[in-house]
């Protein structure tokens, strides 16, 4: 590991204050913070706390006062409707300023809530920012929700206005998303002043007399008129973001605005080597922290383009789609799930659609939102022939714990690793006793205390929760709830969850090993590994595979190639002894593999349909392969 990252990282634990302050240089301040962190303040300390700031001013106006007012901003593409659409950072400036008017005339600032319930549209993101401006703190639920998950978002957030479309597009279908917040409404107790409706032109959703209001009607109305923005305490809320909770009551991770704005500007530079003015591609969805982070904030800070894509990675209209939009708007760089990844390879293994594009300009892959399994990264880098860069974080820390530092020193990649600790994260792994775990060893991965800035200070009126949750697992800690280790060079390997140890015997075993050798198979596009109860060794590992396109071989030869490659890779200590095909892996709309519910079907324990599930037939799928070998 070479010397730059090794000062720079060591500068980051060794004098916070000095190498903070530095790097809030890149932020326009209207009072310039004069000290870093107060450890005295909240749960484990405070970032900025005296500096004053608008994430909408250093997104926008800065910008465009700076003279990049006719440079692209934004980039809108929807392969779903056909439509796109570019803003420079003048017109999305006005676009921003309008909205906030309209908000304003709902008596919307400082402070006051604002749920966003929308699909991946320019009008999304001119919300969130419109909110910003006046210094609200918006809360974005993802588009098509389900009416009580978003009734509880609702309810914790206390909004004084929803701003909702009235559908959502899907490659196959019209998802009306009015319905749903009507019945949202119906079942919160907390009722919102207004709702203000994007009506799309692929549905007209019913109005409700007197809540409602039209949003082209209101920004008609506001022609020509602008807002000022808001001057806000760093340590003000910039937005709220819920994520599960195991009590079914959802968390809303507070993110502060000047530790973010201050973390996302050094990442766009440091971690992913972006230049001002190019063009950076983050493939999710605004619903889920990384489309926060690096659609709607992160390029825009830096100066820098983003693209808001509404489609998906296939069937809009095929495994070419991101290789398009990557050729077509000329990215130099995208961050996208391994799941979307996957996805992809399962549907063009050998390249055949890639191959119709040129990718001229694109520099590097990244890949985060789950852990990014060798195979994978191996058939990206032979396909792409640039850097594809796993990184590891969570919508609590808002940016990347662990990386690989593009665009201060690219490091060696070890794949099932993403790179070393970012600036701030002081990563340890602990036995379960609390004791540091020697290099090479499983264990509970932590961040010593205090967090760097951008990352969660506490949880929407929920202090104690934060604590309970987070910190007292391991006093002096931010707890991630992951397992894994370091190894000798300092390189932070994340296995698997934490309740996703099984214990195989008395061995504690990684599901996130086996998955990585499954996953080398030839004919396996995907899987997930979970432990099934056995009453004689505690538990016994099962292993789930969806196969690549076109592939024909019987899968019994298939399931048994799968057992023995593990039992060689492993050893006969996994137990692993069950593979079973299935034609999809039910997940999260944010792409997560959905492990703990599979687990509970699998062991005949009740379960309930998770409110983030993208496709509730999966489950089934799952159920019918375990009945076929019982």
């Amino acid at each position: 590991m070479s010397a730059s990252y090794r000062d720079l990282y060591a500068a980051s634990l060794d004098d916070r204050e000095a190498f903070w302050l530095d790097a809030a240089g890149a932020i326009d301040w209207f009072e310039r913070p004069t000290r870093a962190f107060d450890p005295a303040l909240g749960a484990y300390g405070r970032w900025f706390p005296d500096g004053v700031v608008n994430a909408c001013h250093n997104a926008l106006d800065r910008h465009v006062a700076a003279g990049r007012g006719e440079q692209a901003a934004l980039i809108y593409d929807s392969p779903v409707t056909g439509a796109k659409r570019t803003y420079t950072y003048a017109e999305l400036l006005a676009e921003v300023a309008r909205f906030a008017a309209v908000l304003q005339d709902f008596g919307v600032g400082p402070g006051d809530r604002v749920v966003v319930y929308m699909p991946m549209i320019p009008e999304a993101v001119i919300a969130t920012y419109a909110c910003a401006r006046l210094g609200a703190i918006h809360s974005v639920v993802f588009g098509g929700f389900a009416a009580n998950e978003l009734a509880k978002r609702i309810d914790d957030a206390t909004p004084k206005v929803v701003l909702a479309a009235s559908c959502g597009i899907e490659p196959t279908r019209v998802v009306p998303y009015k319905p749903l917040l009507d019945a949202a409404l119906a079942g919160a107790a907390h009722a919102p002043e207004a709702v203000v409706l994007l009506q799309r032109p692929q549905l007209d959703a019913e109005m409700v007399a007197g809540r409602d209001h039209d949003w082209a009607d209101l920004v008609a109305a506001a022609e020509g008129r602008t807002t000022a923005c808001a001057r806000m305490r760093a340590t003000d809320p910039l937005y709220i973001l819920y994520t599960s909770g195991t009590t079914g009551t959802p968390k809303g991770v507070v993110r502060d605005t000047g530790g973010y704005l201050v973390a996302l500007a050094w990442t766009m530079k440091g971690l992913y080597g972006i230049a001002p003015g190019e063009v950076f591609w983050c493939a999710s969805d605004i619903g889920w922290v990384v489309g926060h982070s690096y659609i709607v904030y992160g390029p825009l800070l830096h100066g820098a383009t983003t693209v808001l894509y509404e489609g998906k990675p296939v069937g809009t209209p095929d495994a070419g789609a991101f290789w398009r939009v990557i050729a077509e708007h000329k990215a130099v760089a995208l961050f996208t799930a391994p799941t979307a990844l996957r996805a992809i390879k399962k549907e063009d293994s050998k390249g055949d659609l890639f191959r119709q594009h040129h990718l001229g300009g694109f520099r590097a892959l990244f890949l985060a939102g789950e852990r990014a399994d060798p195979p994978t990264v191996q058939w990206a880098e032979d396909l792409l022939k640039v850097p594809v860069i796993d990184h590891c974080w969570q919508t609590e820390t808002g940016w990347a714990i662990v990386g690989n530092p593009l665009g201060i020193e690219p490091l060696p990649v070890k794949h099932g690793s993403p790179t070393v600790p970012m600036p701030g994260y002081d990563v340890k792994v602990l036995d379960d006793a609390g004791h540091e775990a020697a290099p090479g060893t499983l264990g509970n991965i932590v961040i010593k205390l205090p967090l760097p800035p951008g990352c969660l200070p506490t949880l929407w009126n929920a202090d104690d929760r934060f604590r309970s949750a987070y910190l007292e697992g391991f006093p002096g800690y931010y707890q991630t709830s992951d397992a894994g280790f370091i190894d000798e060079d300092g390189y932070v390997f994340f296995m698997a969850r934490t309740d996703d140890i099984i214990n195989v015997a008395g061995h504690r075993l990684s599901t996130g090993g086996m998955e990585e050798v499954i996953a080398s198979h030839p004919d396996v596009a995907e899987c997930a590994v979970v432990g099934v109860a056995d009453a004689l060794k505690g538990q016994s590992p099962t292993g789930f595979v969806v196969l690549k396109a076109g592939v024909s071989r019987p899968f019994a030869d298939i399931e048994r190639e799968i057992v023995a490659l593990v039992r060689d890779r492993i050893g006969p200590v996994a137990a692993f002894k069950t593979a079973l095909t299935v034609q999809r892996l039910p997940k999260t709309r944010s792409g997560k593999i959905l492990r703990g519910t599979i687990q509970k079907i699998a062991d005949g324990e009740d379960w309930t349909m998770p409110a983030t599930i993208e496709d509730p037939a999966t489950l089934d799928e799952i159920g019918a392969a375990l009945a076929g070998r019982r």
